[in-house]
């Protein structure tokens, strides 16, 4: 970890813990609604496919439109908003999510569905970016990760919770409902935000240029690229547990609302525990983790021919996985201290092109023959290459220290 600490994420003030605590469950209560709109998709492509009409490939481009919604969003909005108070971002990005998703529920033809998707996408990465440096800026310089991990949580929280009771209430009410759930959570949101979470004056020499500068720093990159390879092993195996679980291990298909809750619980803990690792320090936990992902997802692919074995190794790789996600966003701080809230967001922007080419590398090794195990393996070797691209990263940090 680098010794420097960024002035831009330095609390002005002591935060009472209360007020720490809640400003916390309410950054998090966001991050609740977000995973519920990207994630609930998924299991209810059926239903969406019957309701309009379409193809099922035409229904998997609605997820991918979400996802181009996070990575065009996420520089962007981060830089429009760098003047903003970053409560009133926070606020005004929550408020367009909400919007997004209710134009979901009243699209009336798939073209309309299409880009109320992608509208939905565009706060996503930018809204996590911004949170997690209002949370790193309440707490000490030594604690950063703990509180980036926690304003995560909620994204984690709502695969355990959120995403089964919302694909329940799709399956059996109507799939448009979805968006008036995660609208009502957004709303809770905003009412929480405002309520909450104490107020900072954007820094005076905020700027579009500055935020954007971020974009000139090849550790930035660096840090970018770790999270697209390395994490795209996680997606990989994420994206086909339903058919491994169904065909490989043999479970019945009642059994994978269990499966994702697991797999959800797995991330609460390795958010969770990452951020205390990040905490003490960045790039070590970066070097331990990737190599470590990359063995639980052998083992998964073993472990996979038998239910209770099956059943550990979700959680297990859900919580490898998540022990990366506090690393790279406080890495990301790190590298750029003077447009935290571009660089934040970058960090979900990447996970979304993870999620992108893990599905793609998992999908096109399926259609080779290789079997459902093969993208845990592909995950693997992605992994591997995260860590390689991670100790590029340190290589440079010797010869050139991170600016401070």
């Amino acid at each position: 970890m680098s010794s420097h600490t960024p002035t831009v994420t330095a609390p002005a003030l002591p935060v009472p813990s209360s007020v720490l605590a809640w400003a916390i469950i309410a950054l998090a209560t966001g991050g609740v609604g977000i995973g519920v709109t990207e994630f609930t998709m998924m299991g209810l492509l059926k239903e969406v496919e019957v309701g309009l009409g379409i193809s099922t490939p035409e229904a998997g481009h609605l997820i991918s439109a979400y996802a181009l919604g996070v990575v065009v969003g996420a520089p962007l909005l981060a830089a429009v908003g760098a003047k903003l108070p970053r409560k009133w971002l926070a606020l005004g990005l929550m408020a367009f999510f909400v919007l997004a998703n209710l134009s979901s529920y009243v699209a009336p033809d798939y073209a309309s569905m299409l880009v109320s998707r992608f509208a939905a996408g565009l706060p996503h990465g930018a809204f996590f970016g911004v949170t997690a440096v209002i949370a790193a800026s309440l707490v000490p310089a030594t604690k950063r990760g703990w509180a980036i991990s926690m304003v995560m949580v909620g994204l984690s929280v709502s695969n355990v919770v959120g995403v089964p009771a919302a694909t329940w209430v799709g399956q059996n009410f109507g799939w448009r409902l979805l968006f008036v759930i995660v609208g009502g959570i957004g709303i809770i949101t905003l009412i929480m935000i405002w309520k909450f979470v104490p107020f900072q004056a954007a820094h005076p020499d905020a700027s579009i240029r500055r935020e954007l500068g971020a974009l000139k720093r090849l550790q930035v990159w660096l840090a970018i690229l770790i999270g697209i390879v390395g994490f795209g092993g996680f997606f990989a195996t994420y994206t086909y547990i339903s058919y491994t679980m169904t065909s490989v291990t043999g479970l019945s298909p009642a059994v994978l609302p269990v499966v994702v809750a697991l797999y959800g619980l797995g991330m609460v803990a390795g958010n969770i525990f990452g951020g205390r690792l990040a905490d003490r320090s960045v790039m070590g936990t970066i070097y331990w983790v990737l190599p470590g992902i990359a063995a639980a997802l052998v083992i998964y692919a073993v472990a996979v021919n038998w239910a209770w074995s099956a059943l550990l190794m979700v959680f297990v790789v859900g919580a490898a996985g998540s022990l990366l996600i506090p690393a790279l966003q406080t890495r990301l701080l790190d590298a750029s201290p003077d447009a935290p809230s571009l660089a934040s967001s970058l960090n979900h922007a990447a996970l979304n092109v993870a999620n992108a080419l893990g599905a793609f590398l998992g999908g096109l090794v399926i259609a080779w023959g290789w079997g459902y195990v093969a993208p845990a393996l592909v995950g693997a070797v992605l992994a591997l290459l995260g860590l390689g691209v991670a100790i590029i990263s340190g290589l440079v940090e010797r010869k050139k220290p991170l600016v401070s």
